[in-house]
């Protein structure tokens, strides 16, 4: 148990670091490399063209981190407990978190009551509750497009820069494999691998985060948490799916589609939680 949480801990220390570091080799890469290399001489043909990919890109960028930040400004703590209640009977004893009763449950990694948990996110350091799942789907959303907008114009660029042709799809399954064997034999700089492995890491990132997000929103829908679904408790139904988006999303969620701002009022929460078992 011990090694496991520790485990646990370092995990929740080194995942931030490596979105951060992720984050930065991103903004270098597209303004160092791809933007100058893809669009040489930015003539007056081209400076439309430059200026809504780097807008597009800032975009998307922003929203990642403004709800990245967001999802960490507002926990899903109880902000009513600061001591630990007694944990019920029927606690499975999990490694990351208690079940208590009312819905709620105590994080062993956040050391925190969360109301209506659903996870701990090792990329933020917190638990995503009914108060900041919205944003952290927003961020998923963002992280995701962001990858893959940075995996179209890697493309690009390596099509430009190396006139490497991705005509053939078995082109993108070989590249790593071909270019860390053309690296070791010296044919290939290791910028140039570096950026066929960042490829592949857009790829997995955006994909793994496209899908996350699919599989909250239907979680959301269906007025339920990963937590109760570990558990094999199904929530009984009584609200209809549109109820549950907007108690999540808010009023104003179209907003928060291209915004990350708040939403829904947070300060009920806490009342309703323990309302409900």
């Amino acid at each position: 148990m011990f090694t496991r949480m520790l485990k646990l801990r370092l995990l929740n220390a080194v995942a931030p670091a490596y979105f951060f570091m992720a984050t930065a080799v991103t903004f270098v890469l597209h303004f160092g490399f791809f933007i100058p290399t893809i669009f040489p001489n930015p003539d007056t043909s081209l400076r439309s063209s430059t200026t809504l990919h780097t807008v597009v890109f800032l975009f998307l960028m922003f929203n990642a981190l403004g709800n990245y930040i967001m999802t960490i400004k507002y926990p899903a703590e109880s902000a009513n407990e600061t001591a630990v209640p007694v944990c019920s009977p029927h606690c499975s004893d999990k490694v990351d978190a208690h079940y208590l009763l009312n819905g709620r449950h105590f994080c062993k990694l956040c050391k925190k009551v969360i109301l209506k948990r659903d996870h701990h996110c090792f990329f933020t350091g917190n638990c995503i509750g009914n108060k900041n799942m919205r944003y952290f789907i927003m961020f998923c959303i963002y992280t995701s497009c962001t990858c893959l907008y940075s995996l179209v114009l890697g493309v690009a660029f390596l099509t430009v820069e190396y006139s490497i042709s991705f005509e053939n799809p078995l082109t993108f399954l070989t590249l790593l494999p071909l270019s860390a064997a053309y690296f070791f034999m010296g044919t290939i700089s290791g910028v140039q691998l570096f950026l066929v492995l960042m490829l592949y890491v857009w790829l997995g990132i955006g994909l793994v985060c496209a899908g996350f997000c699919c599989q909250q929103v239907l979680l959301v829908a269906r007025g339920q948490t990963w937590c109760q679904l570990q558990r094999g408790q199904l929530q009984d139904n009584h609200s209809p799916w549109r109820a549950n988006l907007k108690d999540v999303f808010g009023t104003r969620w179209i907003l928060g589609l291209i915004l990350p701002v708040q939403t829904v009022e947070t300060g009920s929460d806490d009342t309703e939680a323990l309302k409900q078992d």
